[in-house]
């Protein structure tokens, strides 16, 4: 059986968003308040939220220092995934990743088909590590944020969840779980 299992502690994650953007502002951008309401409503800690162009050498600047960041657990980017000459997120990250999490990408477009239909093929969402931080690459809109989070992150951040959740990777977890 899956799911919240309510009799285990719940551990918060250190989540940073970044939001991958040439035309967002702190107070325009919908996406990154969304994913930084989400992860305080989950009982988690907002480790940082910022915002960077769409371009390769400032996503992996701003990425690398996250990962390198100890009180960091988990990044989520969003923007910068689909097919416009200027979305480069993919091509920014992936080659920082030590591992890709390809179950990452199949369960966002499942998830996303049943909100977008086969308009979830235009996203290029990824995921990952960077050292032993975990990356996930979701598409700018707020309603791929939404899918993102609350069909997928939500369930696999929660260490209560089970059979298992991805905090079980996360070293300062690491036989607490």
């Amino acid at each position: 059986m899956h799911g919240i299992d309510e009799k285990l502690t719940f551990h918060p994650l250190h989540i940073a968003v970044l939001v991958v953007s040439d035309t967002r502002t702190e107070e325009t951008d919908k996406s990154g308040a969304l994913l930084a309401e989400r992860i305080a409503g989950a009982g988690h800690r907002l480790a940082g939220r910022t915002i960077v162009p769409d371009d390769v050498e400032a996503i992996q600047a701003q990425v690398s220092a996250w990962a390198d960041d100890p009180g960091i657990d988990i990044i989520i980017s969003t923007g910068g995934t689909g097919f416009a000459p200027r979305d480069v997120t993919p091509e920014a990250v992936r080659p920082m990743l030590r591992r890709e999490m390809d179950g990452f990408a199949v369960v966002f477009h499942q998830a996303s088909l049943g909100t977008v239909g086969v308009a979830t093929l235009q996203s290029r969402a990824l995921a990952g590590q960077i050292g032993d931080t975990f990356i996930f690459c979701l598409p700018g809109s707020t309603g791929a944020c939404r899918d993102g989070w609350d069909l997928v992150l939500a369930k696999e951040l929660d260490s209560r969840h089970r059979p298992c959740s991805l905090a079980g990777n996360i070293p300062r977890l690491e036989g607490l779980l």
